[in-house]
């Protein structure tokens, strides 16, 4: 089957459900209907060093992970879905993750982070990520699961979940 995507990097971003200060997404290098591949550069002055940790600020897992579903995940969803232009907007669940950590992110630092699609069926899509920092050494890797479709008027899925 030879699926067609019309969607640009830009208007993959552009449709993202996230805004500041929780979008973990600055560029799409590549995407394509198996993988993905895109940057983000964490902000010295994010909310989330302020408390992690006092004197020595850390990227928390969670803020990684979360970057990488947005990049490797929902990113490749909605390029996968070929988001035609209509009224209703897809949404995005995360539905598990199996992360491993490998070396810390410092305020300042650009990760790239890599997806490849292992399947996209029942409206759930399953992808194997990794995160590597500028020196191309691994940060982060593992899998991430997520559900799509569009809404309907209650804010549930299509499928009433």
């Amino acid at each position: 089957m030879i699926l067609k995507y019309n969607l640009k990097r830009t208007e993959i971003i552009a449709q993202l459900p996230y805004s500041e200060p929780f979008l973990f997404v600055d560029e799409v290098l590549a995407v394509s209907g198996e993988n993905i591949s895109g940057t983000y550069t964490f902000q010295k002055n994010a909310f989330f060093y302020k408390g992690h940790f006092k004197n020595n600020p850390v990227t928390p897992g969670v803020i990684l992970t979360e970057c990488m579903a947005q990049l490797g995940l929902v990113c490749l969803g909605i390029y996968l879905l070929g988001k035609e232009k209509s009224s209703s907007n897809p949404t995005f669940a995360l539905s598990s993750t199996e992360i491993d950590f490998y070396l810390p992110v410092f305020p300042g630092e650009k990760v790239t982070v890599f997806s490849e699609k292992k399947y996209f069926r029942f409206n759930k899509l399953k992808c194997e990520v990794k995160m590597l920092n500028a020196n191309n050494e691994i940060v982060a890797s593992g899998i991430i699961s997520g559900m799509t479709g569009p809404l309907n008027p209650k804010g549930e899925t299509v499928d009433g979940n």
